[in-house]
């Protein structure tokens, strides 16, 4: 089932990557990260709800109190709202807060300045990670919801522009991990879409990048969706290296 019901496609597998039994010796760091990747990563929407905390103890493996304390902790930092009554639970905030404001939480990394070795390595996984998704992905027979996935991930990252844009533009890169077959895959990917985030928060979004990320991400998906796995290996390389020279451009 879908991590929220705010009407529109979201992706089971994925949420289930993130939303994974966590180690006991940091329950309650780790489950507050999960749930801020959660957000992040776009598998809940802003007004979108989060599973209920039963649900989430058992997925994450951990107590209901220490769900619920993380809960405590990312309202009091401004991400999530709850609200009671018959249509009560846990809202993420639309907005969301700034990166940098509000109260540090347990599982919300600081912003530090990354060295060059760290964005190579970061940038190096992903392309090993991504371009090898889009190919697996265009490799394999697709179902019809799937399909419809895939595309509804795309058109949705084209409608947005601002925080919303990285948002969607992550759960799209995820629906492409998910489209491999292979669940030992999304965790990678989760982490490491994570980490590039990070970097993408200290350069600014310009709007011809994005035009152009819209364009590739559209040969990507066609790729995918016709079945032409060499087309799609070949798109998304082009596509991370826009985005890797951007990143070295800016932080390097």
């Amino acid at each position: 089932m879908p991590l929220d019901d705010s009407g529109s496609a979201r992706s089971t597998t994925a949420g289930d990557a993130v939303l994974r039994p966590v180690h006991e010796q940091n329950a309650f760091e780790e489950t507050v990260n999960r749930l801020l990747q959660t957000i992040r990563l776009g598998l809940v929407s802003p007004g979108g709800a989060l599973p209920p905390e039963r649900d989430l103890a058992v997925r994450l493996a951990v107590s209901r109190d220490t769900v619920r304390d993380a809960i405590k902790e990312l309202t009091a930092a401004g991400y999530l709202l709850s609200r009671r009554g018959r249509y009560g639970g846990t809202f993420v905030r639309d907005p969301l807060p700034e990166r940098g404001r509000g109260p540090a939480t347990a599982g919300e990394p600081q912003p530090v300045a990354a060295s060059p070795a760290e964005i190579d390595d970061v940038l190096g996984l992903r392309s090993i990670l991504e371009v090898g998704a889009a190919r697996a992905a265009a490799s394999r027979p697709l179902t019809a919801a799937e399909r419809e996935l895939l595309w509804t991930s795309l058109t949705e990252t084209r409608s947005v522009t601002g925080d919303d844009y990285r948002r969607l533009d992550s759960r799209l890169h995820l629906v492409i991990g998910e489209l491999t077959g292979s669940p030992s895959l999304l965790p990678l990917l989760a982490d490491n879409r994570m980490r590039v985030n990070r970097l993408l928060d200290d350069i600014p979004l310009l709007d011809r990048n994005i035009r152009h990320s819209d364009e590739q991400h559209e040969a990507i998906v066609i790729a995918i969706l016709t079945g032409d796995a060499q087309a799609a290996d070949r798109a998304m390389a082009e596509h991370l290296d826009g985005s890797a020279a951007l990143l070295r451009g800016f932080l390097g």
